[in-house]
């Protein structure tokens, strides 16, 4: 068994000066107590016998503790001898023969050291007798590791689990205090632990009685697995002045402690009560050096000084009493006022009390207002619907009565609306042969997709420079101006707007912006300048007048599209000329022969006189002359036979007069 470490030296350092207490032995009170911990937990109950290595009278008498044998016991240093396994107990064997064999007893055998017999001292080889040494016991210790060496790790996990599982507990504990029958402060539960610190002790609850106190007692609770429930493990009755300071910390403790040692944590370090710790203490702090006094005496206070301080007391004392009495006055004045202060203190309250109703109250009245001002606007708005669902259901029932009494009449106005369509349709095609015969395009001969309008050839996008550019312009002019008469006829309008002017003929393109250079764009004078592309090549950029050509090409795109009712409808747009053919062969289809066209003449223009014929001038118009003129020849001819060259207008006129 390793002997107890050695104390540390008694001689006093720097260090070791400033490890003291601040607290002294009688200021130490339960206020002061921080926390609290437990060290070697051992749930074992203590042995009656003889402790091991002690005389009986060692239990009895605790000052043999302290006993100068003990210290100097203490202080003996000796090594810790280390446990051997079975391999290392044959090692050594073999050491101890040798050794025999070095000494000069080769006659004995093994067995003879096996029976450790101590050896007595020999002399070297020159005569000088050899130091004293300890008898060296060669005899073969128990075996106890052996029946580990082929255990298999379960097997040895389980009896790991087995050791702890004695040592560890749950471990709580309580203080009390004299006076008082319930515990003053239950600290925490710590679960499975062998060295429990506790968190620190709250003294809020307790009052001043309690804090003051330097007398407690300690009971530890604990709970294990093989316990049933919980049991008190120490039960301690000590006073915080018999506590044997330890030092600040537990840091610089390197010595070993007992089992279920207590260790203390007050305001200025660490304490246990064991009284086998002590010797572990720090020596007492060596008295500060005395410095050297002069041999110069010292004057002492005057017989006068003492005279003022005895009279400054007496004036003090003076203070107090009175300070004691106007307390006492002013106490017994409020006792007797207790009750008009009382009913002061509730009229306050109730005065309160009566403008938190007030505040309660209005905040209520504005509530309801709001409440009944939304409920005001909600009737005003139900009623402004059931109105207006009102209306609407007469409105119904009047267009349900005007559907009722149109029904008649549905078939005709169906059968009107064919003819009016029919007729609309033919009118179309009319004008659209007239702008074909005004606007002739007719192929070239020998040459495929190759189309001339009026005598004007016009080739197409990708080879606009076949021709002349002043030829190409003037064609393109004509085509423009087709364009935009077919999407007054066919009702479809341009999506790029386009201004015939012959040669000069130009395109908008209101959707896009088409970028241009920093010197482009210094030459127009604003953004609809920029959106306008010229139909012809001399005098404009070639890229604005190829973007000119495509745009004329999406609006012929667009009205084959419109005219024929079908998405894609033109297989190039680049076909200018052919896509104009077949949209005006497209509009010129249709059953029956073409309307002829109505007769000119404007029917308001003529008056009827008094006798019935017609006054023949408008006033204060400039046209009038030719007016008079077709009508003298209608009157000359008697019944509307004219000779002159305006008969055929006359009797289409006449016609529509009824004349």
């Amino acid at each position: 068994m390793a002997s107890k470490p050695a104390r540390p030296p008694a001689q006093p350092d720097a260090s070791v000066r400033r490890d003291r207490p601040w607290l002294l032995p009688t200021n130490r009170k339960l206020r002061n107590f921080v926390s609290i911990s437990l060290r070697n937990l051992s749930l074992a109950a203590p042995s009656l016998a003889r402790s091991r290595g002690k005389t009986i009278d060692d239990d009895a008498v605790p000052n043999t503790l302290k006993s100068p044998a003990k210290l100097v016991a203490l202080r003996e240093q000796k090594a810790l001898g280390q446990s051997r396994s079975s391999s290392d107990l044959r090692s050594g064997l073999g050491k101890v023969a040798e050794d025999a064999v070095e000494d000069g007893d080769g006659e004995g055998d093994l067995s003879a050291h096996a029976n450790a017999r101590p050896t007595t001292p020999k002399e070297r080889v020159d005569g000088a007798p050899r130091t004293p040494q300890r008898p060296s016991m060669a005899r073969m210790r128990r075996r106890s590791t052996l029946e580990w060496a082929n255990a298999t790790p379960q097997r040895r996990q389980e009896k790991l689990e087995n050791v702890t599982a004695e040592r560890m507990a749950d471990v709580f504990f309580s203080v009390h205090v004299n006076g008082v029958e319930e515990p003053v402060y239950v600290s925490e539960t710590v679960a499975q632990t062998m060295n429990p610190t506790f968190r620190h002790v709250d003294w809020a609850a307790c009052g001043p009685g309690t804090t003051r106190c330097d007398r407690l007692t300690l009971r530890f609770w604990v709970k294990s697995s093989k316990l049933g429930g919980w049991r008190q493990l120490l039960e301690l009755s000590l006073s915080l002045q018999s506590l044997h300071y330890l030092g600040k910390s537990l840091d610089q403790f390197h010595h070993a402690l007992p089992q279920n040692a207590v260790i203390f944590y007050l305001t200025d370090g660490v304490y246990t009560s064991f009284a086998s710790l002590s010797d572990y203490a720090p020596p007492p702090s060596a008295p500060p050096p005395t410095r050297a006094t002069s041999t110069r005496i010292l004057p002492t206070a005057s017989f006068d000084a003492l005279l003022r301080l005895a009279k400054l007391d007496d004036s003090i004392q003076d203070a107090l009493q009175t300070r004691n009495k106007i307390a006492a006055d002013l106490e017994a004045l409020l006792e007797a006022n207790h009750e008009a202060l009382t009913e002061r203190d509730q009229v306050a309250e109730a005065e309160d009390r009566q403008k938190t109703i007030d505040y309660a109250k209005k905040t209520v009245d504005k509530q309801l207002d709001k409440a009944r001002r939304q409920q005001e606007e909600k009737r005003q708005l139900l009623l402004t619907r059931r109105e207006l669902m009102a209306k609407d259901v007469s409105d119904r029932a009047t267009q349900r009565d005007d559907m009722e009494k149109a029904r008649p009449e549905l078939p005709n106005l169906r059968d009107e609306h064919e003819v009016k369509k029919k007729a609309i349709q033919n009118q179309r095609r009319r004008a659209c042969e007239d702008l074909q015969r005004c606007y002739t395009i007719q192929p070239v001969a020998g040459k495929s997709l190759a189309f001339t309008i009026r005598d004007l050839h016009l080739p197409n996008s990708d080879d606009l420079d076949a021709e002349p550019p002043h030829v190409v312009a003037a064609a393109l002019g004509h085509v423009a101006h087709v364009a935009l008469m077919l999407s007054f006829y066919l009702g479809q309008p341009l999506p790029y707007p386009v201004t015939p002017r012959s040669s000069n003929s130009t395109i908008e393109d209101p959707i896009s912006l088409l970028k241009t250079t920093a010197s482009t764009t210094q030459s127009h004078k604003d953004e609809r300048a920029l959106r306008t592309y010229p139909l012809f090549s001399k005098g404009a950029p070639r890229f604005r007048f190829e973007y000119a050509v495509f745009l004329l090409n999406k609006d012929l795109q667009v009205l084959v599209e419109s005219a024929c009712n079908v998405h894609g409808g033109v297989l190039d747009i680049r076909h200018t000329l052919p896509n104009l053919k077949y949209l005006l062969y497209v509009a010129t289809a249709g059953e029956g022969e073409l309307p002829a066209r109505k007769a000119g003449g404007i029917r308001g223009l003529l008056r009827t006189q008094a006798g019935g014929t017609p006054e023949l001038r408008r006033l204060g118009s400039g046209d009038s002359a030719g007016s008079a003129v077709s009508g003298l020849l209608w009157l000359a001819n008697g019944n509307g036979e004219g000779k002159g060259k305006a008969g055929g207008a006359v009797d289409s006129l006449k016609r529509h007069v009824g004349g």
